[in-house]
Protein backbone atom coordinates (compact mmCIF):
# COMPACT_ATOMS: atom_id res chain seq x y z
CA UNK A 1 0.00 0.00 0.00
CA UNK A 2 1.16 3.59 -0.84
CA UNK A 3 1.16 6.00 2.21
CA UNK A 4 -0.60 9.66 1.71
CA UNK A 5 -0.81 13.03 2.94
CA UNK A 6 -3.96 14.74 2.52
CA UNK A 7 -4.03 18.62 3.16
CA UNK A 8 -7.86 19.92 3.31
CA UNK A 9 -8.87 23.53 3.33
CA UNK A 10 -12.59 24.18 4.18
CA UNK A 11 -14.40 26.53 2.36
CA UNK A 12 -17.44 28.24 4.27
CA UNK A 13 -19.89 25.32 3.56
CA UNK A 14 -17.28 22.83 5.01
CA UNK A 15 -17.01 24.91 8.00
CA UNK A 16 -20.50 25.22 8.44
CA UNK A 17 -20.33 21.31 8.41
CA UNK A 18 -17.99 20.95 10.61
CA UNK A 19 -19.22 22.93 12.74
CA UNK A 20 -22.38 21.62 13.06
CA UNK A 21 -21.27 17.95 13.26
CA UNK A 22 -17.94 18.74 15.08
CA UNK A 23 -14.23 17.19 14.42
CA UNK A 24 -14.41 13.14 15.49
CA UNK A 25 -17.81 13.19 13.38
CA UNK A 26 -14.92 14.27 10.48
CA UNK A 27 -12.56 11.91 11.15
CA UNK A 28 -14.86 8.94 11.56
CA UNK A 29 -16.07 10.04 8.07
CA UNK A 30 -12.42 10.40 6.18
CA UNK A 31 -11.52 7.07 8.20
CA UNK A 32 -15.18 5.31 6.53
CA UNK A 33 -13.63 6.51 3.30
CA UNK A 34 -10.25 5.13 3.61
CA UNK A 35 -11.81 1.79 4.41
CA UNK A 36 -13.94 1.77 1.78
CA UNK A 37 -11.48 2.30 -0.97
CA UNK A 38 -9.49 -0.46 0.61
CA UNK A 39 -6.89 1.69 2.42
CA UNK A 40 -6.53 2.70 6.50
CA UNK A 41 -6.41 6.18 8.50
CA UNK A 42 -3.14 7.09 10.47
CA UNK A 43 -3.97 9.71 12.09
CA UNK A 44 -6.14 13.12 11.33
CA UNK A 45 -5.14 16.76 12.46
CA UNK A 46 -7.31 19.82 12.41
CA UNK A 47 -4.49 23.05 12.51
CA UNK A 48 -4.60 26.43 12.61
CA UNK A 49 -3.48 28.50 9.49
CA UNK A 50 -3.74 27.64 5.80
CA UNK A 51 -4.63 24.28 6.05
CA UNK A 52 -7.61 23.38 8.17
CA UNK A 53 -6.55 19.73 7.86
CA UNK A 54 -3.93 16.82 7.54
CA UNK A 55 -4.67 13.62 7.24
CA UNK A 56 -2.35 10.61 6.87
CA UNK A 57 -2.89 7.21 5.78
CA UNK A 58 -2.26 3.85 3.62
CA UNK A 59 -4.68 3.78 0.13
CA UNK A 60 -3.96 0.93 -2.16
CA UNK A 61 -2.28 3.17 -5.10
CA UNK A 62 -2.20 6.31 -6.88
CA UNK A 63 -5.69 5.61 -8.67
CA UNK A 64 -7.65 5.20 -5.23
CA UNK A 65 -6.06 8.31 -4.18
CA UNK A 66 -6.45 10.47 -7.53
CA UNK A 67 -10.37 9.22 -7.47
CA UNK A 68 -10.59 9.98 -3.75
CA UNK A 69 -9.32 13.66 -4.35
CA UNK A 70 -11.77 13.94 -7.35
CA UNK A 71 -14.80 12.81 -5.63
CA UNK A 72 -13.99 15.04 -2.47
CA UNK A 73 -12.74 17.92 -4.18
CA UNK A 74 -16.18 18.12 -6.72
CA UNK A 75 -18.21 18.15 -3.51
CA UNK A 76 -17.38 21.70 -3.14
CA UNK A 77 -17.01 21.92 1.11
CA UNK A 78 -13.02 21.48 0.72
CA UNK A 79 -10.17 21.36 -1.37
CA UNK A 80 -7.87 19.23 -0.90
CA UNK A 81 -4.39 18.48 -1.75
CA UNK A 82 -2.66 14.74 -2.16
CA UNK A 83 1.12 14.20 -1.30
CA UNK A 84 2.51 10.54 -1.84
CA UNK A 85 4.65 10.12 1.16
CA UNK A 86 7.90 7.26 0.57
CA UNK A 87 9.32 5.63 3.56
CA UNK A 88 12.88 6.03 4.01
CA UNK A 89 13.38 2.21 2.64
CA UNK A 90 12.19 3.53 -0.70
CA UNK A 91 14.36 6.16 -1.07
CA UNK A 92 17.13 4.00 -0.47
CA UNK A 93 15.91 1.65 -3.21
CA UNK A 94 15.13 4.67 -5.20
CA UNK A 95 19.46 6.19 -4.11
CA UNK A 96 20.25 2.69 -5.68
CA UNK A 97 18.34 2.66 -8.76
CA UNK A 98 21.05 3.40 -12.18
CA UNK A 99 18.77 6.52 -14.24
CA UNK A 100 20.43 7.29 -17.57
CA UNK A 101 19.67 11.14 -17.16
CA UNK A 102 21.03 14.21 -20.08
CA UNK A 103 20.76 17.72 -18.37
CA UNK A 104 19.08 20.09 -20.73
CA UNK A 105 21.51 22.08 -23.35
CA UNK A 106 24.01 18.54 -22.30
Amino acid sequence: MAKFLIEARYNTEGARGLAAKGGTDRRDAIAELFEANGGKLEAFYFALGETDAYVFGDLPDNETATAIALAVNSAGAVTIRTTVLLTPEQVDAAARASVDYRAPGS
